[in-house]
């Protein structure tokens, strides 16, 4: 007789589990790079869909730009999150929306 399995599978999707890391400019400064869904106090969550790269540096908002992705490319957006850290890192890419906008626009 087959065991009943109690395992549930639980889809992840940036609408749950937004992906974010810290970018260390090369002046030192540190820059919190979050891609996930936009953050709308007037408009429930499980209706949202649209992805959203947002910059934060000493606790303050500097860039936001949508993107391409929908809320369950959860992997593209690990890919979009970390071009824009090493492009931050490196010095190719400025903390502003001008400069990030072109990886938000392209497709992984």
């Amino acid at each position: 007789m087959p065991l009943a399995s109690s395992c549930k599978t639980v889809t992840v999707t940036l609408r749950n589990n937004p992906v974010e890391r810290d970018a260390t400019l090369p002046d030192g400064r540190v820059v919190r790079v979050r891609v996930g869904l936009a953050e709308d106090s007037y408009i429930a969550a499980r209706e949202l869909d649209t992805v959203t790269v947002e910059l934060y540096a000493h606790g303050e908002h500097v860039a936001a730009v949508t993107t391409v992705l929908d809320a369950d490319q959860e992997s593209e957006a690990h890919k979009l999150a970390q071009e824009i850290v090493v492009g931050l890192e490196s010095g190719t890419l400025a903390p502003t929306a001008g400069d990030i906008e072109p990886l938000a626009d392209s497709l992984r």
